[in-house]
């Protein structure tokens, strides 16, 4: 922790579950310092946005979902005999963009074979975007992270709300809903949702199975 980090701390360590702190005119160097002390505090979503810092501390249920995601999403690549590599909620950003973020999730499919191994040193100034990312929303709204994605030049983004979630694709710099993954070709943003629903009322274990069965 520095001296210009501490005051963000303090309040970040006051936020409860759920909550949102959001701070104006924030330095870039003050950005990178604050991702370096929050480095042991992994529960944490920090954006930036030209200033603009944002940081969430996500409900148990929003990291569940996230978890349970990435489970459906590595049963469909096996089934589908497609190479994937599940990157988390790695920070993705760039300094001549003055802009920064960690997605619930993120996989490479396409360029799954590249990016093996590299999890700790992947960077958006030498290595291409993910795939396909993943925006959570339970007590937050993350449209708004949606410009950043697209000047990352991330392909495809997913968002999911609690009983709803949508695909899109970039186009231009912008966004538009697709009815399947492009890189997970047949998957539906429903067939996520009907698990994860199934999930909720009969346990992770059946679900998972009749996921497998779905699409085997």
């Amino acid at each position: 922790m520095t001296t210009r980090t501490a005051p963000y701390l303090d309040a970040i360590e006051h936020l409860p579950e759920g909550g949102t702190l959001v701070l104006q005119n924030v330095p870039w160097d003050d950005y990178e310092r604050l991702l370096e002390d929050l480095a042991e505090r992994p529960r944490f979503r920090v954006t930036f946005d030209r200033g603009k810092l944002e940081i969430m501390s996500p409900l148990s249920e929003h990291d569940s979902m996230a978890r349970m995601l990435d489970r459906l999403v590595h049963i469909y690549a096996e089934q589908k005999n497609l190479e994937l590599e599940n990157y988390g909620s790695t920070t993705w950003k760039r300094r001549s963009l003055a802009r920064g973020l960690e997605a619930d999730s993120c996989y490479y499919v396409a360029n799954a074979r590249r990016m093996i191994g590299r999890s700790r040193e992947a960077s958006l100034e030498v290595d291409p975007p993910p795939d396909i990312c993943v925006e959570i929303d339970i007590t937050n709204e993350s449209l708004s992270k949606f410009s950043i994605y697209a000047a990352f030049g991330v392909p495809e983004l997913w968002h999911f709300e609690k009983k709803a979630a949508r695909f899109y694709e970039l186009a231009g710099d912008s966004y538009r809903e697709v009815m399947e993954s492009r890189f997970l070709p047949g998957l539906s943003a429903q067939m996520l949702v009907d698990a994860l629903e199934q999930s909720a009322k009969d346990g992770q274990t059946p679900a998972l199975r009749a996921f497998r069965d779905r699409v085997g």
